[in-house]
């Protein structure tokens, strides 16, 4: 029996084409792979890149609250009250017709001392 030489047969082109399509089915399949596996350690990066970042601002936030002056002491009380205040809605409640003109020098005499 002689071998042909040449062309292969229907056989082999089959064969031959099996296997290629087999190496290039691998190939595809690891290089998705590699892709996929990319694409995670890029979405991890970012991930901690947005937590370092907003660890970051939670600490500026932290000092600048640290820095800030404390709010101003309020004014003294006046001794016996807000004389203005009770003078001025003693007369309020004079104009109101609540007291009388009497009771009005009463009480702002009262205040006065």
């Amino acid at each position: 029996m002689r071998r042909r030489v040449g062309r292969p047969g229907l056989l082999g082109t089959m064969a031959r084409t099996a296997v290629i399509a087999g190496t290039a089915s691998a190939v595809s399949g690891s290089v998705q792979q590699a892709q996929a596996q990319r694409q995670q350690q890029v979405a991890q990066q970012q991930a901690a890149q947005q937590q370092q970042a907003a660890e970051f601002a939670a600490m500026q936030q932290q000092v600048a609250a640290m820095q800030a002056p404390p709010p101003p002491p309020a004014p003294p009380a006046a001794p016996g009250g807000d004389l203005m205040g009770q003078l001025q809605q003693l007369a309020a409640m004079h104009q109101a017709g609540v007291l009388s003109d009497a009771e009005f020098s009463a009480a702002k005499a009262k205040l006065l001392g």
